[in-house]
């Protein structure tokens, strides 16, 4: 068995954008990317891709689903085939062993999902202290302020404030039944030695960090008291959510513009980000001051094979940074660097110049980091022969980490020429540098296969039979889209849900319906925290496959199937309550309807059969239910005649 871990991971990093741009043409349209269906021949595109949801839809065949989907689909793969095929092409390791421990994995997906939970209402605490405490609007939103942020890109980065307080932070979120545990674990709050919690961010403005999908999973504390002794930045320990060394700030308000150029500006902080947002230079995205990794370098090359470095005047801090990129160029990325005047960052050069003149300056002033490089390091070598040797194989050495032969060529002509050394004497220590380079090898596959999950062909069929079972499907919906949340009296609101369907004794016919709430009752009889991604990243094809069917429908429902269908349509998120009322009477009324029909057919046959006695208790069985009818028609607001 796969441990659910490791399909996190791999679900995590497929992009679905990535992934079905492979095979399909995807162009904007508003929040989703649309093109031309592989899956049936068609002239008008139908298809849609959701990169917020992680789904893709077709209007016109109806097939649907995830990344994981998509593949099996498209490649005719079985499950584990899909997944192994999207772990080769992100480069993550296959487990070796597969005798996992069951209860233990899942421990760790149900500690997961408590983390993501506690982190999205974390970080709207904080942003809920800079907008209405008097505090935090003082203090975190005079500090933003005065940095020249607007208010709009303070509500874009969802920037915060955390009282200086030994326990507000801790105080509120116990008042959510969020424990002492996870609140820890999350570096949220410290523990002092008689076991008291209290806030880990006290008295500090607060950067909320969003992995490539936009989910909240880590946080960044500023410190503002000018006597403080302790560290500048509190920064989110490693956590099942958050590995520093895999993330880029700001890369999901930047996927989107660094297509668009096709190359990415690094730098190095979180408001050096926000700034540049700021002056209308969104592909941009932050190391957030740690070394350049690995998983860093191939998390931005999904995106673009072009980057520009950013540098303040600090010359030692650069050849601090040399490394990280030769670590690009072995990557195969196009390298090129950017050096701002002494004492200026990007967050206080762009706030100097101004976003036009600004943006002029980045496009004017990049340089090839291999020349730049020549130039830096020749500074300090000057006439020193011993030195410019050091130097000259520092510059073959980078130069040697690049894949692309004829680039390295290029650029070994250029540097004997500001080296003024001799081409081919540049050319036998390139050769020297390239003879210890080894590319990474794959690691091999170990793994034996567990018993695959059947595809089935019903899948593209959910919403094709919409009409007999519309009902179904919309509280389905619901439950996807609000099934997590708080629910007065209930532990969420698929208990309470699930309450009514039961009190009313209503049965669901479609059998993927019924899976879904058997999935629902499983976890609400195990008290097991979910959100909607558990759905539509489930291990279970067809889950996943009908969850994104559902949810991607949402904004589709014709007119005609409203008024004919009894559809009720959604309100504004904040009303949600009200659409899950209406629908758990539709269905209710949808199950009444059904009894009626198999009453009168029983009436019928009564007096065909002319059996008296069944005859008077189906007719009294046949009041009841149009009783009953009538005052739930009453309740939605329509009239029904006898």
């Amino acid at each position: 068995m796969i441990p659910q871990s490791k399909i996190d991971e791999i679900v995590n990093a497929a992009h679905i954008e990535e992934v079905v741009g492979d095979y399909v043409r995807l162009k904007k349209r508003g929040a989703n990317l649309t093109g031309l269906c592989p899956f049936h021949n068609e002239k008008t595109p139908s298809f849609s891709v959701s990169p917020a949801k992680g789904i893709y839809k077709c209007f016109g065949c109806g097939k649907a689903g995830n990344s994981v989907n998509f593949i099996m689909e498209h490649d005719s793969l079985g499950y584990i085939e899909a997944l192994r095929s999207l772990a080769e092409r992100y480069r993550i390791d296959w487990p070796q062993q597969e005798n996992v421990n069951i209860d233990q994995e899942r421990a760790l997906r149900s500690e997961k999902e408590s983390l993501q939970i506690l982190n999205n209402w974390t970080a709207d605490y904080f942003e809920l202290q800079l907008w209405e405490s008097e505090e935090g609007k003082n203090i975190g939103l005079s500090y933003f302020e005065e940095r020249g942020f607007r208010q709009d890109i303070i509500r874009k980065f969802k920037l915060g404030y955390s009282h200086d307080s030994w326990d507000h932070y801790t105080n509120a979120a116990g008042q959510q039944q969020f424990n002492a545990e996870l609140l820890l674990k999350g570096g949220l709050a410290k523990q002092n030695d008689s076991g008291k919690l209290y806030d880990a961010y006290r008295g500090r403005v607060m950067f909320v960090i969003h992995n490539s999908l936009g989910k909240v999973i880590a946080f960044a504390g500023r410190q503002l008291k000018k006597d403080d002794k302790s560290a500048k930045y509190v920064n989110s320990p490693e956590t099942l959510l958050y590995h520093k060394s895999n993330e880029l700030y700001g890369l999901f308000f930047a996927k989107n513009a660094i297509r668009q150029n096709d190359f990415v500006y690094l730098v190095e902080g979180y408001t050096d980000v926000i700034s540049m947002h700021q002056a209308g230079v969104e592909h941009v995205v932050a190391s957030s001051g740690t070394s350049l990794t690995e998983n860093q370098i191939r998390l931005l090359k999904r995106h673009t094979d072009n980057v520009t470095v950013l540098y303040d005047g600090d010359t030692a801090g650069i050849k601090a940074s040399l490394r990280g990129i030769d670590m690009l160029l072995e990557q195969g990325m196009n390298v090129k660097v950017l050096l701002f005047p002494d004492g200026e960052d990007p967050d206080s050069y762009a706030k100097k110049l101004g976003a036009q003149a600004f943006q002029q300056f980045l496009q004017q002033e990049a340089r090839d980091f291999i020349l730049f490089k020549v130039k830096l390091l020749l500074q300090d070598a000057a006439h020193d022969p011993l030195k410019k040797a050091q130097v000259t194989r520092d510059i073959v050495e980078s130069i040697s980490k690049i894949p692309d032969g004829i680039k390295r060529m290029a650029f070994i002509r250029e540097c004997a020429t500001l080296l003024e050394m001799n081409e081919p004497l540049l050319i036998a220590e390139l050769n020297k540098s390239r003879n210890g380079f080894l590319t990474q090898k794959e690691k091999e596959w170990i793994a034996t296969e567990p018993k695959e999950i059947p595809h089935s062909e019903e899948l593209a069929q959910i919403l094709a039979d919409a009409p007999r079972f519309e009902q179904e499907h919309y509280i389905i919906k619901l439950l996807l889209q609000h099934g997590y949340k708080p629910c007065e009296g209930y532990q969420h609101v698929a208990e309470f849900i699930l309450h009514k369907i039961e009190t009313d004794e209503v049965h669901f016919e479609h059998e993927i319906m019924r899976l879904f709430l058997n999935e629902f009752k499983q976890i609400t009889l195990q008290s097991l925290p979910f959100t909607t991604e558990t759905f539509t990243q489930h291990s279970n094809p067809i889950i996943s496959s009908a969850a994104a069917g559902l949810l991607a429908v949402m904004h589709e429902m014709s007119a005609r199937w409203v008024s004919k269908y009894d559809i009720i349509m959604d309100h504004p998120d904040d009303m949600f309550m009200k659409d899950i009322a209406s629908g758990l009477l539709y269905l209710e009324k949808h199950h009444l309807n059904k009894l009626l029909m198999q009453v009168q057919q029983e009436l019928k046959q009564a007096q065909e059969n002319k059996k008296d006695e069944d005859l008077n208790l189906n007719m009294e069985v046949y009041k009841l239910l149009k009783d009953k009818q009538q005052q739930l028609s009453l309740k939605i607001g329509a009239v029904v005649l006898h």
